[in-house]
């Protein structure tokens, strides 16, 4: 039976996908991105922790391990799902707002998740209560160690892009209309590249969308599931 592997993203975890792994007929296994400090060395863990057929679904950087795997391991990707994701190398003057980052969150996490939080967002969700005490919490879980790790891993990204056209299993991307961070023409970028992809927009969303419209990015997945996948995999 093929195995979705929910990969969460930067400061993230397993609550970010568990709408998805409650509802999918699919076995599902946690990714646990919080030991590596580069992106191809948490692909190989996922890849080591797992057996058979695989179906990665990752969210932001989540996303690069998932096509890091793809590349690494093509004969066992049967599909991905990249949500709120991208595929461009280290840019310009990255490292200096990334390092200010990191000396946030060393100084005070709950300064880093009040600074970092509500621009991942829709505008309109800043003020939902729930979400973002669920938000906070989380990065309060990840803590300053694993953010800097992650951040470093993200600085030695590979060039997504450079392989994407080898990517030959179905892929469906998840962008969010207010996703000001990993935005639509982003995702219309890795789809146009890939051999078989497909585009879902979840409306009223930023790049938070698993949290933040989890219902409808649930939906949108588990649809893509059954239409190319089927019973196949059962």
């Amino acid at each position: 039976m093929t195995t979705l592997v929910l990969i969460p993203g930067l400061a993230s975890d397993a609550v970010v996908w568990q709408p998805l792994a409650d509802a999918a007929a699919l076995p599902s296994h946690h990714a646990d991105l919080t030991r590596d400090s580069a992106i191809t060395a948490m692909a190989e863990r996922l890849l080591a922790e797992t057996t058979g057929s695989l179906i990665a679904v990752g969210h932001s950087m989540g996303g690069r391990v998932a096509m890091e795997m793809a590349r690494l391991a093509p004969e066992r990707l049967a599909g991905l799902v990249l949500a709120n994701t991208g595929h461009h190398p280290r840019r310009a003057g990255e490292d200096a707002r990334r390092q200010e980052m990191i000396d946030l969150g060393n100084r005070d996490i709950e300064l880093l998740a009040d600074v970092w939080l509500p621009p991942m967002l829709d505008p309109a969700r800043t003020t939902d209560v729930a979400l973002m005490a669920q938000l906070r919490a989380m990065v309060r879980r990840a803590g300053p160690a694993v953010h800097e790790r992650q951040i470093r891993a993200l600085l030695g990204r590979p060039d997504a892009m450079a392989y994407i056209p080898s990517l030959a299993c179905p892929m469906l991307l998840v962008a969010a209309q207010q996703d000001g961070w990993s935005p639509i023409a982003q995702h219309r970028e890795i789809a146009a590249a890939a051999p078989d992809a497909e585009l879902s927009i979840i409306d009223n969303a930023g790049h938070f969308a698993p949290l933040e419209r989890p219902a409808e990015v649930t939906t949108a997945i588990t649809s893509w599931l059954d239409r190319r996948f089927g019973d196949r995999h059962a």
